[in-house]
């Protein structure tokens, strides 16, 4: 196997060796480093060269075991591509509880007979959960995005994936391939990230790619066609995961050419995206990877951590590497202004997803003084990657191979000091060593917090396997958990009304591991179970989704 057919590649600048493993997984090799006890043992050692072994390889992950295990349907296709039905209901759904929730994500892999390498491969599943008077019925349908109807009509993926590319078999393919992709006629639109309700109403799905944003029909989940910006500000890439309010929407565009990040906004009832301010890299000459971001009331947080991306890997492999020798920061910027308010350096960090961020303020003045930003950070660890790949998530036989993860609290100072921190929240004991997929209640975005949901471990595991309400003042944790079942985003949505921050009910698409599948309500305040819905069989692991008032809805 060539080393760019490898998952994550190694900058090849540094000292480290990169080798193709069992399964065609590459690891770190450095000479003289000996093994860690466990993946968090690196933040206790001073030495870069131990920290960036312990970086890239975690010895609780037992390489010599890969069996095939009986499939779970969270990693498989989804069996139609459409259903729609009314859900019998196990307990009570709160009679106010009126509105739609929509999820996105991947759920098509298997296309020609061939799976897909990575699982942000599979081509985008909708689904609707539309709850009414305390009933609740569920729809799933295809995005049809151009990627997904040419693939079905070839059979055989036609478009760029993030890691799965069209095949070739002579050089003239390979120069058409390449035509492609330089004109952006095989760059994918495929919108598998995120599902996003405007200020106007509009619905709109996304993923990084520019073209990969694709306005829908809420209430039937029909493709309403490409989602297209009226302005000149170009781009190839975007965020996934865009900050919508019912005010503005927010994103971070990269610029590949210029490295750093455009930050940009729209208002509702425009497709003209209008540019906050600009913030340049400051770690090397690549673009880094920003999945996501953060804000506050006042400013906007831009990561810049050492996952970079990699246009040299555009024909095989992903496109992303670890670049083990760069560094990290933080950025801020005014919201108002766009000028540069604090550019930090902080330890390396792995992030997909962050949580929310707050200021903290000078008790007298009421001046902020500095910024809080909680992620799901993975103790600066490109690990994570590796399980992604659809033959590691289909392959657990029981061992606990899934890398550590905590709550990693940023603090950013604004008083122009060079460097910002990076503690963990909570002892990571309190959701099994493992956390993402988190969300809030949306009245606190930007704004000093104390719970958030997400997808927490009972271990062993391969992947996030139960639900998690963090209590950040506490430190402590509440769990839900199913044997055998994978559980999507916790999505809280509050009580009209709601005097308390978990005033309100979790919701979560569930997939158990004899192929049926379930909707789970959680009360947010005691985490406990107080309805559930049976689906016709089990969904594949969804992303992310939004939820529309029924009056909008």
């Amino acid at each position: 196997m060539a080393l760019l057919d490898i998952p994550i590649s190694v900058n090849r600048s540094s000292r480290h060796l990169t080798a193709p493993g069992k399964n065609g997984i590459a690891y770190v090799c450095n000479a003289g480093v000996q093994s860690l006890s466990s993946s968090t043992d690196f933040v206790k050692h001073k030495s870069r060269s131990m920290r960036i072994a312990a970086t890239m390889v975690s010895p609780s992950i037992d390489r010599g075991r890969v069996v095939k295990y009986p499939k779970h349907p969270a990693w498989e296709s989804v069996k139609q591509e459409r259903w729609e039905g009314k859900l019998q209901i196990e307990g009570q759904i709160p009679d106010w509880l009126n509105g739609t929730y929509i999820r996105n994500g991947p759920g098509v892999y298997d296309i020609g007979g061939e799976d897909s390498k990575n699982f942000f491969d599979g081509y985008a599943t909708l689904v609707r959960l539309h709850f009414e008077d305390g009933g609740l019925t569920a729809c799933h349908a295809q995005l049809q995005s151009e990627a997904y109807k040419a693939a079905i009509k070839n059979n055989r993926v036609c478009c760029r994936e993030f890691s799965t590319i069209p095949k070739t078999s002579n050089i003239l393919s390979t120069i058409r391939n390449i035509a492609g992709l330089l004109t952006g006629d095989l760059i994918t639109d495929n919108a598998i990230i995120s599902v996003a309700r405007l200020g106007d109403g509009r619905v709109i799905c996304l993923t990084e790619t520019m073209k990969g944003t694709i306005q829908i029909n809420p209430n039937t989940l029909e493709t309403i066609g490409p989602f297209k910006y009226t302005d000149k500000l170009g781009a190839l890439n975007q965020s996934g995961h865009p900050i919508v309010s019912d005010t503005e929407f927010i994103t971070l565009l990269p610029d590949f050419v210029n490295p750093g990040y455009h930050v940009i906004r729209m208002l509702p009832g425009t497709n003209q995206r209008n540019l906050i301010g600009k913030v340049n890299c400051r770690s090397d000459t690549s673009v880094g990877w920003v999945h996501s971001f953060a804000l506050t009331d006042n400013y906007i947080i831009v990561p810049e951590m050492p996952m970079k991306y990699s246009p040299k890997n555009i024909l095989s492999g992903d496109l992303l590497e670890w670049h083990q020798d760069s560094m990290a920061y933080m950025h801020v910027i005014s919201k108002e202004t766009g000028d540069m308010v604090a550019s930090v350096e902080v330890p390396q960090f792995m992030a997909f997803h962050f949580i929310n961020a707050y200021e903290e303020k000078d008790e007298g003045s009421g001046k902020p003084i500095s910024i809080i930003v909680d992620s799901c950070e993975y103790y600066g660890s490109a690990e994570i990657w590796e399980i992604m790949r659809l033959q590691h998530l289909r392959s657990f036989v029981g061992n606990d191979i899934l890398p550590n993860s905590r709550i990693g609290r940023f603090n950013i100072p604004l008083n122009g000091s060079l460097r910002g921190t990076l503690e963990t929240a909570i002892p990571p004991k309190e959701h099994g060593r493992g956390i993402d997929m988190c969300t809030i209640n949306p009245k606190y975005r930007g704004k000093m917090y104390r719970y958030a949901y997400g997808c927490g471990t009972k271990r062993p595991c391969h992947y996030a396997n139960c639900l998690t309400k963090i209590d950040l003042k506490e430190k402590s944790s509440k769990f839900w958990y199913d044997e055998g079942s994978i559980p999507s985003e916790p999505f809280f949505v509050g009580h009209p009304g709601e005097n308390a921050e978990d005033d309100g009910v979790v919701i979560s698409i569930v997939t158990s591991k004899d192929g049926n599948g379930f909707v789970v309500i959680l009360d947010g305040s005691t985490f406990t179970e107080i309805a559930r819905a049976k689906l016709p069989y089990g969904l594949p692991y969804g992303l992310h989704g939004c939820w529309i008032p029924s009056v909008q809805a």
